[in-house]
């Protein structure tokens, strides 16, 4: 890569991406001239607009560097964008430096003492909770995270006294986190997903090992009790596990709800820690903040830094988001788009509003994942009381063949299920008055929340 002092330009292709818009943010922090090109206008690309970088619609080469500007500019792009996509041709053509998103990762990451969360479920969550524990301790950090903090209103963290810390989320997407050479890791899933790119579940386990041979020499891994971790994968590096419901080197235990926060005693390798309080609702943060506590301790944060800030500790957008609270319905928006992350969130719901009807909206998220896990996915979404379920977000996939949201709802037994359509909401709800409402879905599903925030707000004296 070229060196950061001669780079005048950061240009971004797919720059409305989560982790590509933090990366935007870092260098348009350090005065890099920074703009890019997204598909579609969102809330992402209009925050990075307000805060002084140009985005752009259009597949326009008007709009991008010039061949004699080539020499002070980098490319970053995703694994998204299509190889015959106009500026990327013209930007392959005309020989810029170019790089996955993944790759400036590891290259920023390298030298810096680095804090990886990875796995297939609840990585976003941890990483989030991670780097707000160090940020505020004395041990301070940098950290990507993939998803927009609540605490800071940001994906992105700068340290404020050169912390040599930084938290990342490690991304099995594309093998992206085979770019990392982490001091600490943690993995929290290692279920079966992304089978375009691995083709089977023990190819992405595999694969899961060679990022753990790439934990540095006396570094650490963190692994949720059960995963199938196999310890020949790095030999020189400590292994501790973590639960909340079983034996393990990190647990939770004596956990219990006390004015709708979370209350438990966590017993580490380093003494136990009394007491911790997290209000961010939902059993599988419970799960996260044991990691992230973990991750925390190895760092330097003490016991009495870890309590005051996990109490402090306000989640992050779209994962168990608490959008709307009426005197008859709570709606809640979660990114959940794999089985086991829509049945997390959902005994969840059920654990805290015990007894109260739960009504879920679906968007299936990739034709392959949604073919290759119908069943699983019907039966997550059994757990609901009423199921609405949307067509698929494609994202980067081109249709398959006889794969829509139907092969999901034949699967499931529950009887109030319909298919329906993004256009008619927010009104379709007029015919299920729900208690509890969810939104689950790593699609567009989030254009939805504020219609549907806007509804409930209108008619809940009605």
């Amino acid at each position: 890569m070229i060196g950061i002092d001669k780079i005048e330009r950061v240009y971004f292709l797919g720059i409305g991406g989560i982790g590509m818009s933090a990366l935007a943010r870092y260098f348009h922090f350090f005065g890099k001239n920074v703009c890019g090109y997204d598909k579609t206008s969102s809330s992402l690309t209009l925050d990075l607009e307000k805060e002084g970088i140009p985005v752009h619609y259009k597949d326009d080469l008007q709009n991008i560097p010039g061949p004699e500007e080539k020499d002070t500019t980098v490319v970053i792009y995703t694994p998204a964008v299509p190889n015959d996509f106009a500026e990327f041709r013209y930007f392959r053509q005309n020989e810029f430096s170019m790089y996955k998103r993944s790759a400036v990762l590891g290259l920023l990451t390298s030298g810096k003492r680095c804090i990886a969360i990875a796995g297939t479920h609840g990585k976003t969550s941890v990483t989030t909770m991670t780097a707000h524990l160090l940020k505020q301790s004395h041990v301070d950090c940098s950290a990507f995270m993939g998803g927009i903090s609540k605490n800071y209103a940001t994906n992105l963290l700068l340290p404020e006294n050169n912390s040599p810390f930084i938290v990342v989320e490690a991304d099995e997407f594309d093998r992206s986190f085979l770019q990392l050479h982490p001091e600490l890791a943690v993995i929290t899933w290692m279920d079966a997903d992304h089978l375009d790119i691995y083709g089977d579940h023990a190819n992405m386990i595999k694969t899961f090992g060679e990022f753990v041979s790439q934990i540095s020499n006396g570094g650490t891994l963190l692994y949720r009790k059960g995963l199938n971790i196999q310890s020949e994968w790095n030999d020189k590096i400590r292994y501790y596990s973590y639960s909340i419901n079983e034996e393990a080197d990190f647990q939770a235990v004596e956990i219990k709800i006390v004015n709708g926060a979370y209350h438990f005693d966590l017993k580490t390798p380093f003494g136990d820690i009394k007491d911790l309080c997290l209000t961010y609702p939902g059993l599988m943060n419970v799960e996260n903040a044991v990691a992230a506590c973990g991750m925390a301790l190895m760092s330097g944060v003490s016991h009495e830094e870890i309590g005051a800030a996990l109490a402090g500790y306000t989640g992050v957008v779209r994962r168990f988001d608490v959008r709307y609270s009426g005197k008859k319905t709570i709606y809640i928006d979660d990114y959940a788009h794999h089985p086991r992350e829509l049945e997390a969130t959902i005994k969840s719901v059920r654990d805290l509003y015990p007894g109260r009807r739960v009504t879920g909206i679906f968007q299936p998220h990739l034709f392959s994942r949604t073919q290759d896990f119908a069943e699983e996915f019907a039966a997550a979404l059994d757990l609901l009381d009423d199921a609405l379920i949307m067509e698929i977000y494609p994202a980067r996939e081109a249709p398959i063949q006889g794969v829509d949201s139907g092969i999901i709802l034949n699967k499931m037994k529950l009887t109030s299920k319909i298919r329906c359509q993004k256009e008619q909401f927010p009104a379709i709800l007029g015919n299920y008055n729900p208690e509890i409402l969810l939104t689950l879905g790593a699609g567009d599903i989030d254009r939805l929340i504020e219609p549907i925030v806007n509804y409930l707000i209108k008619n809940e004296d009605v």
